[in-house]
């Protein structure tokens, strides 16, 4: 046995008099020095929560070099495993070693997990990658409890790239999503309703698509539903999608290369050591422990209470009486606002056809007119009028390709372009948006044919929906 393994061995042997025999001190130096048993054994330590595992994170945190955090999810049988040791082989003939921590779901009977994932990754006997199954023990949010410290225990004894693969996850279990630099959100053919079933989270949270098991019948209907699904929201519009088949390595080196380029993006910002975040505009703090999610957008309960309803908006029926602050119908709230004269109302709904004359089919099958087909020359648009109640539809069908419409046409495909609220003051309702920090299209009101004057504001400040206000001529 040589000297590091004397030492480790001494390690192993007991924990008596941490403090005066400096024996996380030795630990920790065999650490750095690559020593894989003790590596193991300082992971222990902090997994089971050991009396010294705070001395040894304390050092460990020290020793920070910025490795790259790549976070793994997805649903079930997706082939979460099987990509890690595809990425795994690739990294490797970069030159370059691995940290994987891959966490299983513990048992509601026993408390205790399979830890299967070693099954699948074949990469135990190189030396350059340390490979650690934990079990989850009952944490929520597709980790365990001490996934960072692990992490940190494996940055300290200088893995390079760590990969975390999290427990076969739902809508909720999104906490990967502070832990990694880069997050894949693995995917594959046959999910049915189960990528709509998570589009409310953990599908928000993806640096990179990853839709594995490319073989198989489906996949062009998951790849088309992914895109038509991304390109409705201003966050996750332009992200990655791409195939892999990571049984026989298709397509991981290009998944590789984009690993490597957002971690580029990363390196080139500002962000705290220990804390690298993904890359994902908007992502909010790690919430504290034993919060609730808000209305807010933040966590903790929050109520709607009267005097947080806009001027001018009439509060709604009760609906409960929470702390004794009132909460109000949303519903009963959108019908007071369209009908109250003092502030704005809706005039009409803008949607993107490629033909007004099939389109108009619809509307007179209910019953409805169409009339007032003309060209608008500036904007190369055609608009036929659907009258609505107090309000109307607008069938916007494009004159160019390359107009505004027609390129909405040829990237999303006909569907809702813009809603338009008529306001009483276009110039104060600008300016109290532009109070807010709110993002215009363009700061400037433009003129309609009929003298009424409109602006646009950018989706981004409007919940991903192109707002357009209007003024009537004369008002």
């Amino acid at each position: 046995m040589g000297a590091s393994g004397q030492a480790a061995g001494d390690y192993a042997g007991g924990m008596a008099g941490v403090e005066s025999s400096g024996v996380v001190e030795r630990l920790f130096a065999l650490l750095r020095a690559g020593d894989v048993r003790a590596l193991a054994r300082a992971v222990s330590l902090v997994e089971d929560g050991a009396a010294e595992a705070g001395a040894l994170l304390e050092l460990c945190r020290g020793a920070h070099h910025g490795a790259l955090r790549v976070g793994v999810t997805g649903p079930p049988g997706v082939g979460k495993s099987t990509l890690v040791d595809a990425l795994t082989r690739e990294i490797r003939q970069t030159g370059r070693t691995v940290g994987i921590l891959a966490v299983d779901p513990s048992s509601v009977f026993t408390g205790g997990a399979l830890l299967g994932d070693r099954i699948r990754m074949g990469e135990a006997g190189d030396p350059g990658v340390y490979m650690r199954s934990m079990a989850a023990r009952g944490h929520l949010g597709g980790l365990a409890r001490t996934t960072e410290d692990v992490l940190t225990v494996m940055e300290a004894a200088g893995k390079d790239v760590l990969l975390i693969e999290t427990t076969g996850v739902g809508q909720g279990e999104i906490e990967v999503a502070w832990l990694a630099g880069v997050v894949l959100v693995v995917l594959a053919p046959g999910m049915g309703d189960g990528v709509q079933a998570l589009k409310a989270g953990v599908l928000e949270i993806a640096s990179v698509y990853v839709l594995n098991k490319a073989d198989l019948e489906g996949v062009e209907r998951l790849e088309q539903e992914m895109r038509g699904m991304l390109e409705l929201s201003m966050e996750t519009a332009g992200r990655a999608v791409v195939k892999t088949v990571a049984i026989s390595g298709e397509g991981v080196v290009e998944l590789l290369g984009l690993v490597d380029g957002l971690a580029e993006e990363q390196a080139s910002g500002t962000q705290a050591p220990g804390h690298p975040g993904a890359l994902l505009p908007g992502l909010k703090p790690r919430p504290a422990a034993g919060s609730g999610f808000s209305v807010d957008g933040g966590f903790g309960r929050t109520n709607v209470v009267s005097s947080a309803i806009p001027q001018g908006l009439k509060p709604g029926p009760l609906v409960s009486d929470l702390d004794g602050a009132a909460q109000t119908a949303p519903f009963q709230c959108t019908r007071n606002l369209v009908s109250s004269s003092n502030g704005p109302v809706l005039d009409h709904l803008g949607i993107a056809v490629r033909s007004i004359a099939q389109a108009a089919g619809v509307y007179e099958a209910l019953g409805m007119r169409v009339s007032g087909v003309e060209e608008v020359q500036g904007e190369r648009v055609r608009v036929a009028m659907v009258a609505l109640g107090e309000s109307r539809i607008e069938l916007l069908e494009a004159t160019e390709e390359d107009s505004a419409v027609g390129r909405f046409l040829a990237k999303r495909g006909e569907g809702l372009h813009h809603i338009a609220l008529r306001v009483p003051d276009l110039s104060a309702a600008v300016e109290a948006l532009k109070a807010r920090g709110v993002r215009m299209v363009s700061e400037r009101i433009e003129v309609g044919a009929g003298g009424h004057r409109y602006v646009f504001v950018h989706p981004t400040g409007v919940n991903g929906v192109l707002l357009e206000l209007v003024e009537e001529a004369g008002g």
